[in-house]
């Protein structure tokens, strides 16, 4: 956790730097949509490399996926607090059980 927590306080960070010497203020600067749609892309490359991929493909892609999921969070005010938090209230609820809630 202590390294998700750096990184996330690093993305803060970079949101202000210049978008010609960050990634992640390029994103900022590039909007949302653009966040949300480099999420899903890596999203899909997780599953590609978890079907078919070498070990060290999955893991360097969960690392994308973990990068890229706590620009959009923070580009939405929502913290890996706020997101641990909400992991919390769920705990030792059944997943279906949890699931069946949000519908209602």
């Amino acid at each position: 956790m202590d390294m998700l927590n750096r990184l996330e306080e690093i993305i803060a960070e970079r949101r202000s730097a210049s978008p010609e010497t960050s990634y992640v203020a390029k994103l900022h600067e590039r909007g949302l949509p653009v966040m949300a749609r480099k999420l899903g892309e890596e999203a899909v490359e997780t599953v590609v490399a978890a079907l078919s991929g070498e070990r060290d493909e999955l893991i360097g892609e969960a690392a994308d996926i973990l990068f890229h999921l706590l620009v959009l969070l923070g580009a939405r005010d929502v913290t890996l607090s706020d997101v641990m938090s909400e992991l919390e209230r769920r705990e030792g609820t059944s997943g279906i059980v949890e699931k069946a809630s949000r519908s209602a």
